[in-house]
């Protein structure tokens, strides 16, 4: 039972059983961070910086940027610091480069094909020893040597437990078409040793769409005692999606039964946000380093004319990660372009969010799916000084009050509607680190929760206004 509720059945304010404020608070950021700017790679570094490469259309050159902040990186100035060689190898195609800092110095993982073979791809890695990777001098420290000297991409390496791995996806005509993911352990950052494990290979419908099979651009996050391996699949085009692959951090990660895959995709494209094709991620953290983030490169459109790889308007996109109470990544929806979308959770019951269910807003914990729960915070309907709360998953639906309940619906541009979904943010009734929703042609009422339905009421009362205070997570 919710607030007053509660106090009603128990006697005790349910003011007195407050949260703490969350570990991971709301951060958002404004998409899109880089157009035309795929296979997206964003690290944060220990001097401030979040550096920045990712595949340039021409497929040409290897780039740098870095800012301060993830936003910042939007504009910040982008230098080349390597352009393929006119002849020979490494002067072909040059795709998804990643920046990592290994023992004191730089490396840029990347993939060439050879200048009368651009098909030829095959990772490989530079260093820089200097500080600074984008004033720095890089060499070229060569080829990733492979068992298997087939059509490979997308090296990204990670460290377990002390030990370093690398994992890859590459093509092995004994297994058949497309490519694969394997895992070696690392001698040096550009060494493998022993024998590569196949971990994964596109067998799932949603792995052979659009006629490619593929397993690529893996990428891995450590949270829970579990290491997560994500990776894109399918053909690059609308069908691109994002699947994962679990092992446990104290498990033999070089066995292939170590890794558990799941049966669905965990990103897809979502035709209501206009996000096509979401994938070949990363991951980085916000600048407070409280939230985890997903990076990661889609289109603002379905149809593609011509080959996907022709196709120039992938962009970098970032977004909060949410965690499940299985300790397991929840990436929700490609949200639509603009700011991204916080959570709100209660106050007095810190495992329930604000989500809605067939339109009408309620507090609920484990949302499923996520996005139920997520709402952009975006200026009032009724303008400046006020704000609006925007459904993720139904752009154009609003956060308003009618007969005192609270619904999820869709703007019909009236100026009572625009009234009813306006809210003045307020510092939060019972702590000042949260927030209240005053509604703006209710003065003196707030958005609060009862019986775990939300209304708008008066909150004159301890616990009304606990009922009336959220966090933004």
């Amino acid at each position: 039972m919710a607030g007053s509720a509660a106090a009603a059945f128990t006697g005790i304010s349910a003011g007195t059983a407050r949260a703490a404020v969350p570990a991971s608070p709301g951060v958002t950021y404004t998409n899109t961070i880089a157009e035309q700017r795929a296979d997206p790679h964003i690290f944060k570094h220990t001097d401030g910086f979040y550096y920045f490469t990712a595949t340039v259309p021409a497929y040409d050159r290897i780039v740098l940027r870095r800012a301060t902040t993830i936003q910042g990186l939007t504009s910040a100035a982008e230098t080349t610091i390597w352009t393929r060689p006119a002849t020979g190898t490494m002067g072909g195609y040059i795709w998804a480069p990643e920046i990592h800092f290994i023992d004191g110095k730089w490396y840029i993982y990347f993939a060439a094909g050879d200048a009368n073979n651009v098909w030829h791809i095959r990772p490989y890695v530079m260093e820089c020893a200097d500080a600074n990777p984008i004033t720095g001098t890089w060499t070229v420290k060569g080829r990733i040597a492979l068992p298997l000297d087939t059509f490979s991409l997308d090296a990204t390496t990670f460290a377990v437990n002390g030990t370093r791995y690398l994992a890859w996806a590459q093509n092995d005509p004994a297994v058949g078409t497309g490519t694969n993911l394997y895992i070696a352990q690392m001698s040096s950052p550009w060494t493998i040793t022993g024998t590569p494990v196949m971990i994964s290979r596109p067998t799932a419908a949603w792995e052979t769409a659009g006629g490619a099979t593929v397993n690529e651009g893996p990428a891995v996050i450590q949270k829970n005692g579990k290491v997560f391996m994500t990776f894109s699949a399918a053909a690059t085009s609308a069908v691109y999606c994002m699947g994962m692959l679990t092992a446990s951090a104290s498990a033999n990660l070089l066995s292939a039964s170590s890794w558990a895959k799941n049966p669905n995709p965990v990103f897809a494209s979502f035709a209501a946000t206009s996000q096509y094709g979401p994938g070949h991620n990363q991951f980085t953290v916000s600048e407070d380093g409280k939230s985890d983030i997903l990076v990661y490169h889609d289109r603002s459109y379905k149809d593609i004319s011509g080959s996907p790889l022709n196709d120039p308007n992938r962009r970098t996109r970032v977004q909060k990660i949410y965690w499940n109470a299985d300790g397991t990544p929840n990436f929700g929806i490609p949200v639509a372009d603009g700011a991204t979308p916080v959570r709100l959770s209660s106050y007095n019951y810190p495992d329930k969010f604000i989500r809605h269910w067939e339109y009408r807003a309620k507090l609920e914990a484990n949302v499923a799916p996520l996005a139920d729960s997520q709402f952009r915070v975006v200026t009032g309907l009724t303008g400046s000084g006020t704000v609006s709360l925007e459904s993720a998953n139904f752009p154009g639906y609003f956060l308003r009050h009618k007969n005192n309940e609270v619904w999820v619906e869709k703007n019909d541009g009236t100026a009572l509607f625009a009234g009813d979904a306006s809210y003045m943010a307020r510092a939060g009734l019972a702590d000042s680190a949260g927030v209240s929703y005053e509604s703006f042609n209710l003065p003196g009422r707030y958005i609060r929760h009862y019986n775990y339905l939300l209304y708008v009421q008066a909150v004159t009362t301890t616990t009304a206004q606990a009922d009336a205070t959220f966090y933004t997570q």
